[in-house]
């Protein structure tokens, strides 16, 4: 899907550093992989009530 957006270029520019990224789609979509997959961990939370459980899959995440 095509959309045209005015992002702050520095915040752009600072997920693409942060990232690894070379350009501003990568870092948009990035952006949105992860928050889904943190808010999906979050929702997970409520269902499960295992926070030390949640806990340990980010870290697992991130190796």
């Amino acid at each position: 899907m095509r959309v045209t957006i005015d992002f702050d270029d520095e915040l752009i520019a600072e997920v693409m550093e942060m990232a690894g990224l070379s350009n501003t789609e990568a870092a948009v979509e990035m952006a949105l992989r992860e928050f889904i997959r943190i808010h999906r961990k979050l929702r997970d939370v409520g269902r499960e009530g295992n926070l030390n459980g949640i806990r340990d899959s980010w870290r697992t995440d991130e190796s």
